[in-house]
């Protein structure tokens, strides 16, 4: 493939970034490459100013047009988590490589079932997140193979935000698929599994719900059949340091401001010693995602786009909203 033809759908502020993203990765890809075909937003006057602004050739008000254009090759849908399984299967069934912003579906059966048509139809599917693409997690994942730091034994992640009690907002209200699992959850628990040698097999919680009936904070342990342990502290209301603490047999990493690291501290367990590792630039941490997707839509290969790690994240999130009965208007589990 020559050239890649990009629709979007969603010209909000998460489709303005993914597609600031492409035009940067055009730096490295080459003037032919990519091309935005198409973008569709709310309302024609909506797209028509997005398109002028961010390059893309045509517009439309209705999504439909998007996935079932023939001029384009990849989907990358950036609207709330509420939309993405209706658009993300018809783009499958278009025959559109795709990649969805997270969290990728709101359930394992519907992540299932557009890996099934992915797989069937030869397509790259992928989900946007920032860790599976970060230089320094690629980074610390060599040297945590390399023995550098031995066993992982333990992880501790926090993140908490302090949103505003409008439950109108897509932080709390459930119509739009709202609350800290699948906003800020998904990152934490990304984190966990990638550190991890293999899925965890035992997890537990407990949660609090807003007004709205949505999770507002959980506290969650999660260990492997490797005897790993993880605890993830999530809150919407409540502000936490973006904190991950991956405890080994040799020392410990820690990773501040952690979906778009660029830097970790490693403590000795014996000497105390601190080693910085840093690696990439946070600010570029949608231009890594971009690239990442474009090699996987040019050589055929999905491999760094991590789908079999977004499948164990969301499998872990559909168990928990499970167990807390927390199941979204007209959502099948």
């Amino acid at each position: 493939m020559s050239e890649i033809r990009i629709g979007l759908i969603g010209g909000g502020w998460m489709g303005k970034a993914h597609t600031t993203a492409f035009h940067n990765a055009k730096m490295i890809f080459g003037d032919d490459m990519p091309v935005f075909e198409i973008v569709s937003d709310v309302t024609e006057d909506a797209a028509k100013a997005f398109a002028e602004q961010m390059g893309y050739v045509r517009y439309t008000a209705d999504w439909h047009d998007v996935v079932s254009d023939p001029a384009v090759d990849l989907v990358d849908v950036a609207t709330p988590n509420c939309m993405h399984y209706e658009m993300a299967k018809a783009a499958l069934e278009h025959g559109k490589h795709l990649l969805v912003e997270k969290s990728i579906t709101l359930n394992s059966r519907e992540l299932d079932e557009m890996m099934q048509l992915a797989e069937q139809n030869h397509l790259i599917l992928a989900e946007a997140m920032t860790i599976w693409h970060m230089p320094l997690y690629k980074k610390l994942w060599d040297m945590l193979r390399g023995g550098e730091f031995g066993k992982v034994q333990m992880i501790t992640v926090n993140f908490g935000s302090f949103k505003e009690y409008n439950m109108e907002n897509r932080f709390f209200n459930l119509n739009l698929a709202g609350g800290a699992m699948l906003d800020i959850g998904v990152y934490a628990l990304s984190v966990v599994r990638s550190f991890m040698d293999e899925q965890p097999n035992q997890i537990i919680s407990q949660w609090k719900p807003s007004p709205t009936g949505s999770d507002e904070q959980a506290t969650i342990l999660l260990q492997n059949p490797s005897g790993q342990m993880a605890t993830v502290a999530l809150s919407m209301h409540s502000k936490q340091p973006k904190r991950a603490m991956i405890s080994c047999e040799t020392g410990y990493l820690e990773i501040m401001e952690f979906p778009r690291a660029d830097r970790a501290v490693f403590v000795d367990a014996e000497t105390g010693k601190r080693t910085e590792i840093t690696c990439g630039e946070s600010k570029q941490a949608l231009y890594y995602e971009m690239t990442d997707m474009e090699d996987a839509v040019q050589n055929a290969d999905a491999s760094a786009m991590q789908l079999p790690y977004s499948k164990d994240v969301m499998d872990i999130m559909t168990k928990l909203r499970k167990d807390w009965k927390m199941q979204y208007p007209e959502e099948q589990w």
